[in-house]
């Protein structure tokens, strides 16, 4: 039942893992417009593989007009930086991942990651959460799929070239909190989903994708964003509720300049009747499909 945690929990820290997607997508987009102010909302996935083409020519319109461009994070790149993150949020060597679950759990555990060509010992000095990342984005990258391919990198790249100025909402370290902070029988039971759906594999997320590559806006909320605010009402509010109504302070004081700004972050941050798209209205600001 920790599916739709372990999706959206993942999707926060931009390691969402998504399947391919038809070879003519149509992700949704949205645009927000005053006299002198133009915002391009644009929902993301985070990992692909690298023949998936989802670029339309509205997109390429919208992004080659923007005069700076937004992603939930820039400062992911950095290996050493990220490694160092990870060390001092996602590691706990002193309470090893196998005194955190018990025995049945450990077992179930250690059959999935022998599945997977590794020993669960490998797990041992992470917490939880990172556990539970680490085992829903292994097959994916075995599978063949590539962050570096991901929406967000492709379009951080593509804004360097271009010289475009690159913003962020959040850090990657604000992110990876939003994980630690969660109880500890949370993490558990999120890395115990991942366990659990371990032979689903990425055929689990072909719905998901075909909706996002559809467009199908509705479709996606069902599954994306639907089940964690009626199944995780508390973890619902931390990634997705307050971080959209930040979000759309910051879009806010935004439009108030001039230019054309292209916003790119996570699907599930632009569905539903908590989405950014909501926290702007809510401040009088509305955001049309474009």
């Amino acid at each position: 039942m920790f599916r739709s945690l372990r999706r959206l929990a993942a999707l926060a820290v931009s390691l969402i893992v998504f399947v391919a997607a038809p070879a003519l997508a149509q992700p949704a987009m949205w645009v927000i417009k005053d006299e002198d102010s133009t915002i391009y909302l644009f929902g993301t996935i985070h990992i692909l593989k690298p023949d998936v083409q989802w670029r339309t020519e509205a997109f390429d319109k919208a992004f080659a007009s923007s005069d700076e461009v937004w992603l939930e994070v820039i400062d992911n790149n950095d290996q050493a930086a990220t490694a160092k993150l990870v060390q001092a949020v996602g590691l706990d060597p002193a309470n090893p991942l196998s005194k955190r679950l018990t025995a049945d759990e450990w077992a179930r555990l250690s059959a999935a990651t022998e599945k997977m060509g590794f020993p669960a010992a490998n797990l041992e000095p992470m917490k939880p959460w990172l556990a539970g990342i680490t085992l829903s984005v292994v097959p994916m990258l075995k599978a063949g799929f590539d962050p570096q391919k991901g929406v967000d990198n492709t379009l951080k790249a593509d804004a360097g070239g271009k010289e475009k100025p690159l913003r962020a909402f959040e850090t990657t370290e604000q992110q990876m909190m939003f994980f630690d902070q969660m109880p500890i029988k949370v993490q558990v039971a999120f890395l115990m989903s991942g366990v659990d759906e371990a032979d689903e594999g990425p055929a689990a997320l072909d719905s998901m994708v075909s909706a996002w590559s559809a467009g199908d806006t509705k479709g996606l909320e069902d599954q994306l964003v639907a089940p964690m605010r009626d199944e995780y009402p508390e973890l619902y509010q931390v990634l997705l509720v307050d971080r959209n109504e930040a979000w759309a302070k910051v879009l806010e004081e935004r439009l108030a300049g001039k230019g054309i700004s292209f916003v790119a972050v996570g699907s599930a941050h632009l569905l539903g009747p908590d989405s950014v798209q909501a926290a702007l209205a809510r401040r009088g600001i509305k955001a049309e499909r474009f």
